[in-house]
């Protein structure tokens, strides 16, 4: 099951920096715009794949746990 292991500055970051890589792959009309799909999903989804590698969490609510 995926916990939470973003928080929500991480989260706002990431939605942003995922909308903007979106936004300049499509006026540049390049295809690595589709980058910008793994930090506008990982910030939607508040959960990503690399942190749990590396076992990193910046969400409160979980930094307990450890």
């Amino acid at each position: 099951m995926m916990k939470c292991n973003t928080g929500k500055g991480d989260r706002i970051a990431r939605v942003l920096l995922g909308m903007v890589l979106l936004a300049v792959g499509h006026f540049t009309k390049n295809f690595w715009f589709l980058l910008g799909i793994i930090p506008l999903v990982t910030g939607l989804v508040g959960y990503c794949p690399l942190y749990r590698v590396l076992g990193i969490r910046t969400c409160p609510a979980h930094k307990k746990e450890r």
